[in-house]
């Protein structure tokens, strides 16, 4: 899949089909994601791939998008490992760039994903369910799956609206 059109298509997915994801595609999404850009090259992303149903639900019960998390086959949560950080403004975008190169590569795969953010208002407690070391802070839990319907569409402002300036 070219690049360009795996950016312009892929969207969002929020449905799911009852069907597991192979461990073999869940390895080339986690792939994908640790060859992202950072600074230094210090990789702060950790991963926690979770596909147990009782984990799973507690860990939906941290969001009010529960349903999205029960129903994905498996959730990723990706924390940045704040003892790697040198800069954490910096090492966040890094993280941000990890998951859009996960969405990406699970788009190319056939898979459906969404970036669930609204979970971070309970960070901590995710975090306790997880049973993750101290360093680690909560950035996104990515739902993941076959999607249950292909055609999603999208807008976009004009980038005529978006350029503040060419100079």
């Amino acid at each position: 899949m070219d690049v360009s059109d795996a950016v312009r298509n892929r969207r969002s997915v929020r449905e799911f089909l009852d069907r597991d994801v192979e461990d073999e595609l869940i390895g080339k999404i986690l792939e994908c994601g640790r060859w992202a850009p950072s600074g230094l090259n210090n990789q702060p992303w950790r991963f926690v791939v979770v596909k147990n149903k009782d984990v799973k639900g507690r860990v939906a019960q941290q969001t009010r998008y529960c349903g999205i998390i029960t129903d994905a086959p498996l959730c990723i949560a990706v924390f940045m490992d704040k003892s790697e950080s040198y800069d954490r403004t910096k090492d966040l975008l890094a993280v941000g760039a990890c998951i859009q190169n996960m969405l990406l590569c699970a788009h190319s795969l056939g898979l459906g994903a969404v970036w669930l953010g609204e979970i971070l208002k309970n960070k901590e407690k995710v975090a306790v369910i997880l049973e993750v070391p101290n360093s680690y802070e909560l950035t996104a839990v990515v739902a993941l799956g076959y999607p249950k319907d292909t055609e999603r569409t999208s807008t976009r402002k004009p980038l005529d609206d978006l350029i503040f300036r060419f100079t």
